[in-house]
């Protein structure tokens, strides 16, 4: 489910069930209209700014806000990364140094935790990497669905501007974060792996 659903639904029943059924967290926006302007940006992060001015409800706010769109994010990244390590643990767990390392006496723990999870470190650094990256793309989406200002949504109204300069400019920035990302996983593969060297 976490997977294979598209991230706009998600939101979109995120917000039917927990915001206008539940009314257990705020709406679409970073900040209800009734707190506007009353904390100045000094960093540009909302609920920084509000904890620096004293303004503790404007920060609950802000953080209420926060909470369905980052857990939705979170829950399709934490679905393919489960969903990704599951495979790959099964598989580890049928190779012949499993058996040998359980004949030997190992306890199961040191076996699954010390063996097979050592052995699926580089691949598992890949699947986290693209879940990363993936939450950029993700992002494009949620921010169009709750409303929220930040790159995506950018994008998405140049799209429709037709401002097609900024619409690359987001695209560059978008691709130089996957870019860093992937060179950034291929040397945590020297720490995970030596013989990756």
């Amino acid at each position: 489910m976490g997977y294979s659903a598209p991230i706009f639904w998600l939101g979109l029943m995120g917000l039917l069930i927990f915001y206008a059924q539940l009314d257990w967290v705020s709406g679409p926006g970073r900040l209800d209209v009734a707190y506007d302007d009353l904390v100045d940006p000094v960093t540009g992060v909302l609920m920084l700014d509000a904890a620096l001015a004293g303004e503790w409800e404007v920060f609950w706010n802000a953080f209420s806000h926060l909470v369905l769109p980052s857990a939705l994010l979170g829950y399709k990244s934490v679905a393919f990364i489960s969903r990704m390590t599951r495979s790959f643990m099964v598989e580890q767990l049928r190779q012949e140094y499993i058996t040998t390392a359980r004949v030997k006496g190992l306890s199961e723990r040191r076996v699954v935790w010390r063996h097979a999870l050592g052995n699926i470190a580089v691949p598992l650094i890949t699947v986290i990497a693209l879940s990363y990256a993936d939450l950029l793309e993700g992002s494009v989406l949620t921010e169009t669905v709750f409303a929220w200002p930040g790159l995506g949504s950018y994008i998405t109204a140049s799209l429709l501007n037709a401002d097609m300069n900024a619409v690359l400019g987001g695209t560059l920035i978008i691709g130089v974060t996957f870019i860093g990302i992937n060179l950034f996983c291929d040397a945590l593969y020297r720490l995970a792996d030596p013989r990756a060297k």
